[in-house]
């Protein structure tokens, strides 16, 4: 069975199970015909994981760190839409609370693992 180097990362499972439940809200809201929210939401939802995998793939490690920030930026426009859809009354607030959380803790994972890239990189030199 094939294995990824990229699915032994903490910060993948995370985002990736963040990504399920973004696609689980998109479906909701799909349900309403706000398709171009479902779309977005997909899309930002699946950004994280996919840009930590790619950029696990790449052989040049300032490759891997841009991945990384591309990574975290869709996450914080994942977080963005969580309060949007929550001023539309798209979420409950129990669910827009538990979202935030989320994203805030992966997006701390997501710097602290850049920044232990940064401080081994240091140390091979």
């Amino acid at each position: 069975m094939a294995h990824f180097r990229f699915e032994d990362l903490e910060i993948w499972q995370l985002a990736k199970q963040l990504a399920v439940k973004f696609h689980r809200i998109a479906d909701r809201l799909e349900q309403r015909k706000l398709f171009r929210y479902a779309e977005q939401l997909r899309a930002a939802g699946l950004s994280i994981s996919n840009n930590i995998a790619e950029g696990c793939g790449s052989i040049h490690p300032k490759e891997f760190d841009q991945f990384l920030n591309i990574a975290r930026r869709s996450l914080y426009e994942d977080a963005s839409m969580v309060h949007v859809f929550f001023a539309l009354e798209l979420l409950e607030n129990d669910e827009k609370e538990e979202l935030l959380e989320e994203c805030d803790f992966l997006s701390r994972k997501i710097t602290n693992y850049y920044k232990s890239r940064q401080q081994a990189a240091r140390g091979k030199r």
